[in-house]
């Protein structure tokens, strides 16, 4: 409701408020979190204003991905890269890591900008192309007929149940029949459309609110303060797992079995079974033989041009590669072959712009497909709860431009820093 007062109702200025917004807040936390957060705000502002959720989902996930390459927690990649040992003894702490990600990251959210407004010139690029009331009843419909799917055929009641909500779906088919038929014309009012939301949405629990700030705060405290030898020994995980905890403590719900009941199962699900076919391609020898092959063709080239080399593989491999596969898995892989270079003598390359490399590679990588990184694939999910669907050709349309776009922004920063000036 404050995003749409202060932007005045402006579609492009509330755009990029949010997309700012999820951003800034990336930085600071899990960017599947944040998109957790965000995706039915977004949505909600998107049906008051009658526009497509869809583009502007997609448009804010890439500002997660982009805005949780600057600390080490805010995206799952660069969690994996500062909790390394290895990485952490030899000088890569949160302040380290947020100074040399502040400039290409700055660079990058200001191209993203350009290239969203290329790919959506006009407001008519972002609104439905049916009227609003018609994309409501379709959207009722994929609801019902969603939550009609949900239910098993173990029971009576669950049949009758399910045949409650089919009649309903039936109902609805036959109300946009007559909707076609006939035509409507959406109304626009920023005032009305102000009040709707002032009085649909406001805060109705502001004890809630409270103690998920003071958890918040708990657990934002803890991510700065990891980098204190005495706190290295509580990981970022469970650190993560202690807020959870203490917001169940706080909160003191009885039915928890409503909260759990919404927990994304089948992306958790998604995740394990990508892990399990990672590590089995790691123990079938897969990341020894792509280290091997990696240092082979840096070892060819003239000792002066190694470090251009090793930066160029590593950014453009991890974020191809993590475009396909889950950042998550493929992080966990680079992380050991930089290690593997930054170890081998014959090489005598530095261990942190190879860092640095992998972590905007694998980032901003995951902006290019919608299984490339763990908030797309969430924030699919949470759109497909709401009754809202993008494929992987739509968002590749739109993702798969900017990783390209933000990977030669972030090429040109790492060669200027590191292979001209030698800043690390």
């Amino acid at each position: 409701v404050y995003a749409y007062q202060v932007t005045n109702g402006k579609v492009w200025s509330l755009i990029n408020c949010l997309c700012v917004f999820t951003a800034v807040l990336s930085s600071f936390l899990d960017n599947v979190t944040t998109v957790l957060l965000m995706t039915p705000v977004t949505i909600r502002l998107c049906e008051v204003m009658e526009l497509n959720p869809v583009p502007v989902l997609m448009s804010m996930v890439i500002y997660s991905n982009v805005g949780g390459t600057l600390t080490p927690v805010g995206d799952p990649p660069n969690v994996i890269i500062a909790s390394n040992s290895y990485i952490s003894k030899n000088g890569v702490n949160f302040a380290t890591f947020t100074l040399h990600m502040a400039i290409p990251i700055a660079i990058v959210m200001v191209t993203t900008y350009f290239q969203l407004r290329m790919k959506f010139k006009t407001i008519n690029d972002l609104r439905f192309t049916e009227p609003q009331d018609v994309q409501e009843i379709r959207h009722e419909i994929a609801v019902w007929q969603r939550a009609a799917a949900s239910l098993s055929s173990y029971s009576k009641d669950e049949d009758l149940v399910r045949e409650t909500l089919l009649k309903k779906v039936n109902r609805l088919s036959r109300s946009l029949k007559k909707k076609l038929v006939s035509g409507s014309v959406p109304v626009e009012s920023y005032k009305a459309t102000l009040d709707e939301l002032k009085s649909k949405y406001p805060i109705r629990n502001y004890a809630l609110l409270v103690k998920s700030a003071v958890t918040l705060v708990f657990v934002i405290t803890f991510f700065f303060l990891h980098s204190a030898p005495d706190i290295q020994k509580l990981s970022l995980g469970w650190t993560a797992l202690l807020g959870a905890i203490l917001l169940l403590i706080l909160a003191d719900r009885e039915d928890i079995e409503s909260v759990i009941a919404r927990v994304e199962w089948s992306t958790l699900l998604f995740f394990a079974a990508l892990f399990i076919l990672m590590e089995a391609l790691a123990e079938l020898g897969l990341i020894e033989w792509i280290g091997k092959q990696t240092e082979n063709v840096i070892l060819s080239v003239s000792e002066e041009s190694r470090l251009a080399v090793a930066i160029l593989l590593i950014l453009w491999v991890s974020a191809f590669a993590s475009a396909f596969v889950d950042n998550i898995p493929l992080t966990t892989m680079m992380v050991k072959i930089a290690i593997g270079l930054a170890e081998n003598e014959a090489l005598n390359l530095p261990l942190k712009p190879l860092v640095w490399a992998l972590a905007l590679g694998a980032c901003l990588g995951g902006n290019g497909t919608l299984i490339g990184a763990s908030a797309n694939v969430v924030c699919a999910g949470v759109a497909e709860q709401h009754g809202y669907r993008f494929t992987f050709i739509e968002y590749f349309k739109v993702g798969f431009p900017v990783m390209v776009g933000s990977i030669i922004v972030s090429t040109v920063y790492l060669m200027f820093a590191h292979v001209l000036f030698a800043w690390h």
